[in-house]
């Protein structure tokens, strides 16, 4: 029940306020109950037609799931919940959990499709192969340097990670074609399929990307830094979506420029016809 404000103000006028009873006679509320001021909730709220109370936590120093997974233990292990009474847990960790679930299914049809788009443009299942498999230690830079700014793995930081993989699949896009440039213009110009002239393609194609890609870095590490060292408003996200692509900007062509070249040559071993010399039988 709710009374008018000018009854609620004022404990004497609640306990003076005129009742009627079922036979008829006058009563007053302070008769019938106590009347008095006591500590209690500030706010009734009711959830799914059910009252609810919240408890705020606020977390520093730790990532989000790890908390809730402790809390989750100890409420289990030491709160017994009568009957009617249920406990969930809402807030920044009910959307985490939402946009986990979203991830476990838009991430692994990226790859797919990332897969088909690159085996319709090499015409290679083991070089769409070599490429996708790349992305994965080509994010080892992310992960080192979140670790170094204690950073946990959020839904910032994995936005980060999927611009990265991007970017990484695109070095070693560029960097297959160049190598395969080289190697088809060495063939074209009549040079024998042999292992030297596959190395010395490998070698011109590699070489070829080391100044574009060097000034590919230094332009995405020169527009992060101002996001990674700003302090304003929105910065505690911005800063772990920028990392991922900072530590990414020196493993990524690494491998690249480094690793890349060498797979590729078992890709080609095939198309080289590798003569050694046939051994020669001496007669006395």
């Amino acid at each position: 029940m709710r009374f008018p404000r000018e009854l609620r103000d004022s404990v004497s006028k609640l306990r003076n306020l005129p009742l009627l009873s079922p036979t008829g006679a006058q009563l007053t509320l302070g008769s019938l109950t106590k009347v008095r001021i006591t500590n209690g909730p500030p706010m009734l709220r009711s959830e799914n037609a059910r009252l609810n109370a919240w408890v705020y936590v606020d977390i520093r120093g730790r990532d989000l799931a790890s908390v809730v997974h402790d809390l989750r233990t100890k409420v289990a292990q030491n709160v017994v919940l009568p009957a009617g009474v249920s406990v969930a847990w809402s807030g920044q960790f009910e959307y985490l959990e939402r946009a986990a679930a979203k991830m476990r299914v838009v991430v692994p049809s990226t790859l797919a499709i990332i897969f088909v788009l690159l085996y319709l443009t090499f015409r290679r299942l083991d070089e769409a192969a070599l490429i996708l498999l790349s992305v994965p230690f080509a994010l080892i830079g992310g992960f080192w340097l979140l670790y170094a700014l204690g950073h946990a793995l959020s839904i910032a930081s994995a936005v980060g990670f999927i611009a990265l993989a991007g970017v990484a699949a695109e070095f070693g896009v560029i960097m297959l074609l160049y190598l395969k440039q080289a190697w088809e213009s060495r063939l074209a110009s009549g040079e024998t399929a042999t292992t030297e002239t596959l190395l010395a393609a490998i070698q011109e194609g590699a070489v070829q990307r080391v100044r574009p890609k060097a000034m590919t870095v230094a332009v995405i590490i020169a527009g992060l830094l101002p996001i990674m060292v700003g302090t304003g408003t929105g910065s505690e996200v911005t800063q772990r979506i920028a990392a991922p692509m900072v530590g990414g900007m020196i493993s990524a062509p690494l491998l690249s420029m480094l690793v890349m070249p060498v797979a590729y040559r078992p890709l080609r071993r095939r198309q080289t016809a590798c003569k050694r010399p046939d051994p020669q039988i001496s007669t006395q």
